[in-house]
């Protein structure tokens, strides 16, 4: 029987495609035990549009270096006071008012403030150096900290899995066939970038549509996706002695592709009975072109995708420049946003209040997660002492992006392995014991057990009398 490369497309589409991962299985078994070092260790990362406001950042009794004390006035990029390294518990300490949601979460929750990414391009965004920290704003030099993370940690079917607003399609009206969009943000490697999904539908059927399938369906389906993969298979092949040069090469990055897809339905197969379980319920939210449904939504898949075991590594760009927050009464796009400062939006609000509010809103999601994370038992502990998700954005404290102070928020644990409950800002950019974005990205990686080198990412030339080596001790626990 002979098939046609768009019913091959449709019938793949579905997901599993062979029940036996008995590996698999056992990784899910150790978990259940409870041994501390074989529980899963998982990574969400928020990369916001324009910059964090990183100006209300700081908990209240602390002297705020970012405001200028004699008129109140924001100070942006190297504009800051000078001050020693501040390393302070936020228990006793309230936080400042759009951080108050995660008041629950202060003894996991750790604001690091004023370190540094200088050195490669980009003005409203880093691009794919926001992850790597290479001069790679929109072509992939070298691999992410999310990729990394991923092919180090997830046994799951997914390495990791990026979802993003397309704020262009969401301008111009959105289109199911419109899913897939690239944010350049995540890279396997140079010129190997991730591609994000941009539908909460779309994300739902993608991880979960087989699993939530009748049995008799899902039976179905999976012995014609193995039909289907042996016959490809097969062909491919026989397609491949005839190649030569360029065209093999090409032919086995495809290939290398292909079996990646079907190592994913495999291991979807497997965890059938844990994704039904998990999966959230489908509602008309999922089609929302309002901003904050689809960042709801976007997160609910993703914390339901965690828990299953889809990955344990996910990706999120809840904004782009071009979205306008329209259920705040905003006509103004984020890109505008970040250029009034202290003029008035369409609502009446100030640039920073409207920024100050959108993150709020970020911010709400990023505790919803927590607290369904935090309800789920594992090992001495919850899921979310496995877990960081890490709030950032793709243009550090500012919406056009110098990069001298890179705001932080990081909530969870990694298994006891990195403090929490601090704020933590380090000196000004170029100052003695000033640190980079490098050794923090160094600190998470060492914290899930990765072997590292001293340094990470592309190294500042103007930071040459600095030591930058290494993860960042007030982080890591001794």
């Amino acid at each position: 029987m002979l098939y046609s490369r768009r019913q091959v497309m449709k019938d793949l589409s579905v997901g599993g495609l062979s029940l036996g991962m008995a590996s698999c299985l056992r990784s899910i078994q150790a978990h259940a035990a409870g041994n501390e070092e074989t529980l899963p260790k998982r990574f969400v990362f928020v990369v916001k549009s324009s910059g964090i406001d990183k100006f209300n950042l700081v908990p209240d009794g602390l002297e705020n270096h970012y405001i200028n004390p004699d008129d109140g006035k924001k100070l942006g990029n190297r504009g800051r006071r000078e001050g020693p390294l501040v390393d302070v518990s936020l228990s006793n300490r309230q936080l400042p008012e759009k951080m108050q949601v995660l008041d629950s979460f202060k003894d996991r929750l750790t604001i690091i403030q004023s370190l540094s990414g200088v050195g490669f391009r980009g003005n409203h965004t880093k691009g794919f150096g926001t992850l790597s920290l290479h001069d790679s704003e929109s072509v992939a030099v070298a691999p992410t900290l999310d990729c990394l993370l991923g092919k180090h940690l997830s046994a799951g079917p997914y390495p990791m899995y990026g979802m993003a607003m397309n704020g262009r399609l969401l301008e111009t009206g959105w289109k199911p066939e419109d899913s897939y969009c690239y944010p350049n943000l995540s890279a396997y490697g140079p010129a190997k970038p991730v591609a994000y999904q941009g539908s909460p539908r779309k994300a739902f059927l993608e991880l979960f549509g087989a699993a939530v399938a009748s049995p008799e369906q899902l039976e179905k389906k999976l012995a014609l996706n193995g039909k289907l993969m042996d016959f490809l298979t097969e062909d491919a092949r026989r397609v491949e002695k005839q190649l030569s040069g360029d065209e093999k090469e090409r032919f086995a990055l495809y290939m290398n592709s292909f079996e990646s897809l079907r190592d994913i339905g495999e291991k979807k197969a497997a965890l059938t009975g844990s994704i039904r379980e998990h999966a959230p319920e489908l509602t008309d939210r999922f089609d929302s072109m309002a901003p904050s449904a689809r960042i709801e939504s976007h997160f609910e898949i993703a914390t339901a995708a965690l828990i299953a075991g889809l990955t344990n590594v996910i990706t999120l760009r809840p904004d782009t420049l071009g979205v306008k927050y329209s259920e705040f009464g905003l006509s103004n796009s984020v890109h505008s946003l970040g250029h009034l400062q202290e003029n008035t939006a369409s609502n009446g609000w100030t640039g920073h209040q409207a920024r100050m509010e959108i993150e709020k809103l970020h911010l709400k999601q990023i505790a919803n997660m927590a607290k369904k994370f935090d309800s789920i038992p594992e090992g001495n502990g919850t899921m979310l002492d496995n877990t960081i998700i890490v709030y950032l954005s793709c243009s550090s404290g500012d919406h056009h992006c110098a990069g001298h102070d890179w705001p932080f928020v990081l909530l969870g644990g990694m298994g006891g392995k990195l403090t929490g409950g601090r704020y933590i800002q380090y000196p000004k950019y170029g100052d003695q014991g000033h640190r980079t974005v490098g050794s923090l990205y160094l600190s998470l990686m060492n914290a899930a057990g990765m072997q590292t080198s001293d340094m990470f990412g592309q190294p500042d030339s103007n930071l040459k009398h600095l030591d930058l080596t290494g993860p960042l001790e007030e982080l890591i626990v001794s």
